[in-house]
């Protein structure tokens, strides 16, 4: 089984930004799984606000790339599908929603993330993003 998501790659001071869901002993990037009908701004930007209370601005709104990694805390043999994407955003920045706690990673921090999210650093480290 595959999951589809969507995650925001926002990088600060070279660490990456972070979440950590109510339960879970893993950092996530910001993002989750599409609505129906909802294409990957309107999920990406759903998602972001319900977590973090961010509004994401659509004209800064770009691709990064796609992911693949084991699923953290899913039944065994199931795959999440990451598709990464940055963007400015603005307002005051709060753990809202299911999240509890966020906070900005380094690099050398990759064990404090879910497998997809350590993929996700590495394809921003790929890309330049982070050193």
């Amino acid at each position: 089984m595959e999951l589809d998501v969507v995650a925001w790659v926002h990088v600060s001071r070279d660490r990456m930004l972070a979440v950590r869901s109510r339960g879970r002993n893993l950092f996530y990037l910001p993002g989750g799984k599409r609505e129906p009908g909802e294409d990957d701004w309107s999920a990406l930007s759903r998602e972001v606000r319900e977590e973090l209370a961010l509004e994401l601005v659509p004209a800064s709104f770009r691709e990064l790339g796609v992911v693949r990694a084991a699923a953290h805390d899913q039944p065994h043999h199931t795959h999440v599908r990451m598709a990464c994407f940055t963007a400015t955003y603005e307002g005051a920045m709060e753990a809202a929603g299911e999240v509890d706690e966020y906070r900005y990673v380094e690099a050398t921090e990759r064990d404090l993330l879910a497998p997809a999210s350590q993929a996700a650093l590495d394809l921003a480290i790929a890309r330049g993003l982070l050193p």
